[in-house]
């Protein structure tokens, strides 16, 4: 009985688990991602939405620029001219351009590091934060997120998203109120329309997942191999075995 009451109890764990890795601190569902690591053009795309509107808060300082260009198919003059805009040498990782006390004094906290974001929050934790954000007067910034209340990061996609409002609906039930989150509506108008732009984040989310396990596609591939050499050993110890002890009574 006892260890019935122990296995219900991590049951219980494991559900409260995937329930917050499912709604966000605000209510908000997270929504899927549908990323594809292996799409060069989708990481080619990602890379520079990456470099262009992230690297100059967020470093990447554990996949260097050298490794990124091999996977992606860049050459070392398309990386220098398009993705190295603080480095000089194919062989240093991505630093963030604002010195880290500058971003604390100015944030209250240094922009952490992006390398391992993505495997460490989920693909669609990621994605959801940065189509998360709505305008809140009470926030330093003017925004605040639905995936991450309170965050100090402001809203840096807004000339392409726009600003947007949270919608959420209030219950009354035992004389507790509640709020519920229903959606966004668009107050400003952004340079893209809602689909552009869940593709513009689609593929930087896809970007992060690649710099969070560059060798997946390897590990992967040489996993197929693995298993089948394993079948095949299989099959040959069972028929070796069958041999040695067919004469056996």
């Amino acid at each position: 009985m006892g260890k019935l009451k122990v296995i219900a109890r991590l049951l219980v764990i494991v559900v409260l688990m995937a329930t917050s890795q499912s709604f966000a601190s605000g209510g908000a569902a997270l929504e899927h991602s549908e990323i594809d690591p292996d799409n060069i053009s989708s990481l080619q795309r990602g890379a520079r939405n990456f470099m262009n509107y992230c690297s100059g808060c967020h470093s990447a300082k554990y996949v260097r620029f050298k490794t990124i260009g091999k996977y992606l198919e860049l050459s070392e003059e398309q990386l220098i001219d398009n993705l190295m805009f603080n480095a000089e040498k194919t062989f240093e990782t991505i630093n963030a351009t604002m010195p880290a006390d500058s971003a604390r004094r100015w944030f209250g906290t240094a922009p952490p590091d992006l390398s391992l974001m993505a495997r460490a929050k989920g693909a669609d934790y990621v994605y959801s934060f940065l189509k998360g954000f709505f305008l809140d007067p009470d926030s330093p910034t003017g925004v605040d997120n639905t995936v991450l209340a309170g965050t100090s990061m402001p809203h840096v996609l807004w000339e392409l998203q726009g600003y947007q409002k949270a919608l959420y609906s209030e219950h009354i039930e035992e004389g507790m109120t509640s709020h519920t989150f229903e959606g966004f509506e668009l107050v400003t108008e952004g340079s893209m329309d809602a689909e552009d732009y869940d593709e513009f984040v689609r593929d930087t989310v896809n970007f992060l997942a690649y710099i969070a396990e560059p060798i997946r596609s390897e590990r992967r591939k040489l996993g197929v191999w693995v298993i089948m050499f394993l079948i095949f050993f299989w099959i040959l110890s069972a028929m070796l075995k069958k041999q040695i002890w067919k004469d056996v009574t």
